[in-house]
């Protein structure tokens, strides 16, 4: 019988009397017996760090052997490898290396597998192999063996305890556990109970990076959808796809894989406004006094309001190719809002210079799923988002998810047309006479690249 889903409050109180019990166990494996084959289960739980379900079903037990056993006999070669670590959904992936080409890659992924299951093998199957990164996605089959979601979480928790431990600087991408279904002894409620768990485990840590997969394929009951979860648990050649590209602008910022340079060439009449290299005319610029009122109203009405730094004195990082909390940065020819390790924080990097004339603003930009971000027209802002999951323009047909799309503005007059891959926008949108160009960030990670101007004649 399946645990009830427990609050979040309760859930992080428990946590923290259940990982004072168990970290001393997270960084190493169990001692073995002499002569013990490493790669067998062990016949119980007793001694074993976490808590919760290990599966030892035979089937189980066979795959664990077996794949676990094949890796260890390449550990040489897969060492210093992106390592995708997880259940069935990992394993399926068979066509990993294809997805991203440029990038050295490792799947270690066991069918059936859990948030203790892959605690009691990190050391062996992915610590060994000193990863460039890890793509972590796991905890849907804590949920089909009873386990409540506080126990993944606290899992979960030892598991990042145990790669810190080995190397504070491993990058880990952290992915939503997928939807999908109560069928499947995996309701929405308890997806969405662990993913939160997990979400909070993580806020403030800036070595872990949370994307929001559960959105990204959730439909509108919170389950997984049939055209991309054929039996409603693994992704079929399109879910792949989409999980692929959800993760490439991540890993791109993390300097794992597009590493070429932007070779664009603006249009004759364009100037560009961002270099590529560094944040040469750009800048912070004071927080206006409507923000902060702003910032304070929310975040004394709301818990989960955005964090929002004040800036008090104008700052231009020219020169540099990162702001100096790292929020935005020039990485081959992308000026980066990368995700904030709060969940949520409210910034905005300016252009140094003001913008009185009419002109023609292109730019191209790629948003993580349901990240939130924005363009600022001499003020105003233009929203620019995951348009598909965040808004406010759901309708567009031609916007590319987790691609590149281009957003023209036309500025005449003090109004400003907006398209995006040549669909409108907004047709009417009133600006002051002057002012700076501004990029926003808040959720997610979005970048911009080819940002240009032309300016017209009034």
């Amino acid at each position: 019988m399946r645990q009830p889903a427990v609050s979040t409050r309760r859930a992080l109180a428990f946590l923290t009397i259940f990982l004072a019990a168990s970290i001393l166990f997270a960084a190493a494996p169990p001692a073995r017996q002499s002569g013990a084959d490493p790669f067998t289960l062990p016949a119980s739980d007793d001694g074993l760090p976490g808590a919760g379900p290990i599966r030892r079903y035979d089937w189980f037990q066979q795959v664990w052997r077996e794949r676990r056993s094949a890796w260890a006999a390449r550990r040489a070669q897969d060492h210093g490898a992106v390592v995708f670590l997880g259940d069935s959904i990992t394993q399926g992936w068979n066509d990993l290396a294809a997805a991203f080409p440029d990038m050295k890659v490792a799947n270690r992924g066991i069918n059936g597998d859990t948030t203790r299951g892959v605690l009691l093998r990190l050391q062996d199957d992915v610590l060994t192999l000193d990863p460039a990164a890890i793509v972590l996605l796991i905890g849907t089959n804590d949920l089909e063996e009873g386990a409540t979601p506080a126990i993944a979480s606290g899992n979960l928790q030892l598991i990042l305890a145990a790669i810190k431990q080995h190397d504070a600087h491993t990058p880990v991408v952290l992915c939503q556990v997928f939807p999908s279904s109560a069928s499947k002894s995996r309701p929405a409620e308890q997806i969405k109970a662990m993913n939160a768990l997990y979400l909070a485990a993580v806020k403030n840590d800036p070595q872990i990076t949370a994307i929001d997969t559960w959105r990204l394929f959730a439909d509108a009951a919170g389950d997984a959808p049939v055209s991309e979860f054929p039996d409603l648990l693994h992704p079929n050649q399109a879910g792949y796809q989409k999980w692929a590209a959800a993760l490439r602008p991540v890993l791109a910022t993390l300097r794992l894989t597009e590493m070429s340079p932007d070779s664009f060439t603006p249009e004759e009449g364009f100037e560009s406004l961002f270099n590529g290299r560094d944040l040469t005319g750009w800048g912070y610029r004071p927080t206006t006094d409507a923000d902060k009122e702003n910032a304070r109203r929310w975040q004394a009405s709301d818990p989960n309001a955005a964090a929002w730094p004040f800036v008090l004195e104008a700052v231009a990082f020219d020169g540099k190719t990162s702001s100096p909390d790292g929020r935005f940065c020039a990485i081959n020819g992308r000026l980066v809002v990368t995700t904030p390790p709060e969940g949520r924080k409210i910034q905005q990097i300016w252009t140094t210079r003001e913008f009185p004339e009419n002109f023609i603003l292109k730019l191209e930009f790629r948003a993580t799923p349901n990240a939130d971000s924005g363009v600022y027209l001499r003020g105003p802002q233009l929203q620019c988002r995951d348009y598909g999951l965040a808004g406010p323009y759901t309708t567009l047909t031609h916007y590319k998810p987790q691609d590149w799309n281009e957003l023209v503005v036309t500025v005449t007059n003090g109004v400003a047309r907006a398209t995006c891959n040549g669909e409108l926008l907004e047709a009417d949108f009133k600006l002051p006479e002057t002012g700076p160009i501004g990029l926003e960030g808040d959720r997610g990670q979005m970048e911009y690249r080819r940002i240009r101007i032309k300016r017209l004649p009034k």
